[in-house]
């Protein structure tokens, strides 16, 4: 998977872990992600969660012939982080069709305290 001049790479996304069952992707609170405030962007943390799912949709179309895009996203943000440290989306699929496929996805501080939680429905579409 080519990461070069993406949104991954802006961010600093890391893929940890990718499976069928889960993906785990791994994204610093700095300067790239924090709002003027120094905490965590909501915006960010979207963008991780459906990262994470856009990745583990993988192992469920013909990626030669299909891609994975966004098709509604939802966040709900339960704890600030400050900048510095990092966050891990966890995704877990909870419907793979063969039009849509949805995934929840925890995000966790360095703590392992449950920041966000999002779900996130991908459209399958051909390439």
């Amino acid at each position: 998977m080519n990461l070069k001049n993406t949104l991954l790479e802006a961010l600093g996304i890391e893929i940890t872990e990718n499976t069928a069952e889960r993906c785990v992707a791994v994204m610093p609170v700095d300067r790239r992600t924090v709002q003027p405030f120094g905490y965590l962007h909501g915006g960010a943390s979207a963008a991780l969660a459906e990262t994470a799912a856009s990745v583990g949709a993988q192992h469920f179309i013909d990626q030669s012939s299909q891609a994975c895009v966004g098709l509604e996203i939802n966040a709900n943000h339960l704890k600030s982080v400050k900048e510095g440290g990092t966050v891990t989306a966890v995704a877990e699929p909870v419907h793979t069709g063969r039009a849509t496929i949805v995934y929840d996805i925890k995000i966790y501080d360095e703590k392992e305290r449950l920041i966000c939680v999002s779900r996130c429905t991908l459209a399958v579409i051909t390439k």
